[in-house]
This record gives structure tokens, sequence and C-alpha cells, in this order.
């Protein structure tokens, strides 16, 4: 009975145990971080969480786990700028609120890719607005009306991390601050930009860790259901 019990909450593949009941608990399955693991073991637990879900995100991995990916679901697809591996058999229950992805600068697009990817897996709308980083701060104003159809925004910068607190201050929406390890020396690879954004004046504003645009649009799409 035990056995049996475990069985419905995570498959048990030696290396790994594919954690089967979070689909329930979380309202996703599970997601593979494809850093540190090989080929054979990212497409081994792929295989189980296809086969539970008919879902599929693998984050921070390379072009040649798609290649072998493809050649058994012909139909998953990957992003060369984002790392990401992603499928779904059947298209999501959309949510009704549209995230707004900001990007400071075009070096912050990779971990943009990453939410915007995300966020339509899990049937968010997406909007995306880049390259209006706070030192041509007439770009960001001039598209005010994008920021204000917002149900939620993410904010990814990297250098100092002022962006996060100037569009927290123009809008009434939850804002979600991803610091980038875009930066010259003193930027620390996204230390300077996570003390900024944690260090915020303006209220709501919630900070991810360094490049983690994965985790910031989870949360956005918890708070846009």
């Amino acid at each position: 009975m035990r056995a049996r019990r475990a069985k419905l909450l995570y498959d048990d593949i030696g290396f790994a145990k594919v954690d089967c009941h979070r689909l329930l608990r979380r309202g996703f399955p599970e997601v593979i971080f494809g850093r540190g693991k090989t080929p054979e073991q990212i497409i081994e637990i792929a295989k189980k969480i296809i086969s539970h879900h008919g879902i599929l995100l693998v984050t921070r991995t390379e072009k040649k786990v798609y290649l072998k990916l493809k050649k058994l679901y012909p139909k998953v697809k990957y992003s060369e700028t984002g790392k990401i591996i992603y499928y779904r058999q059947a298209g999501p229950t959309a949510k009704k609120g549209t995230v707004v992805v900001v990007t400071a600068g075009t070096a912050d697009l990779p971990i943009a890719e990453e939410a915007k990817i995300t966020l339509e897996l899990m049937g968010n709308p997406v909007e995306m607005l880049y390259d209006v980083g706070v030192a041509g701060i007439h770009r960001l104003l001039d598209k005010r009306q994008v920021l204000e159809r917002a149900n939620v925004l993410i904010v990814i910068a990297g250098m100092e991390g002022a962006l996060a607190s100037v569009v927290s201050g123009l809008v009434s929406r939850p804002v979600i601050a991803v610091p980038t390890s875009v930066g010259y020396g003193a930027s620390f690879e996204g230390i300077a930009p996570l003390l900024t954004m944690m260090n915020s004046c303006s209220p709501g504003v919630a900070v991810m860790n360094i490049d983690n645009g994965f985790g910031a649009a989870y949360f956005a799409s918890m708070i846009n259901a």
C-alpha cells in the first residue's frame, strides 16, 4: 500500500524522483532545471513528465538536448535565446489578465525570453516591452499605456537595477523584479541590482533571484490566476 501511494506521488527512476503530484499541489507540473544534468538524464525525466501531464518545460539547457528530444516528440520547441525547451499536448486554460514583461536593455533578452515562454505555457497573455531602461527614461514614459494594461508586471534589469522602482512608481499593479548579471565590474554579476531592487522605496515590488526569469513568470502566473 505504501509503495502504491508513493507511486501516485512520485515516480522513482533511480537518479531522480519525478514529482507526479505537483500539478495538483501547485497548478503546474514539475519543471526540469537542465544545467548540471546529462542529456540522457533530462530525456528520461522528460518522458515521465510528459507521460503523466502532456506538458514539458526544461530551463537552462542546450540545443543538443532539444534535438534528441525532438526525435521522440516532434512538436517539442526550443528557444535559442532563452535556452529553454517547451512542449504542451493540449492548450492551457487561458487566464484573463495580461502580464507585461519589461526589460532595461537588449542584454536582458535571455531572461525575458525564459519568462515569456514560461508565462505562455501557463496560459497567460503576455506583452513584451524591450529596451526601456532608465538611461533613456523617455522610452519608458512613451509606453505608459502598455504598463497600464498589465495585471502583473515583470521588470528585468541589470546594471544598477533602478527600472523596477521606476515602473512600480508608475503603476497600481504588483511588480516582480528580476536582477540580471548584466553589467560592469561593480555590478558584481547581479548583486548590485539585486540589492537595489530589494531596497526599492516603491511598495509592491517582489524580488526574484539573479537571472531567474522562470521564477518570476511562475509567481506572476499564480498572481494572474
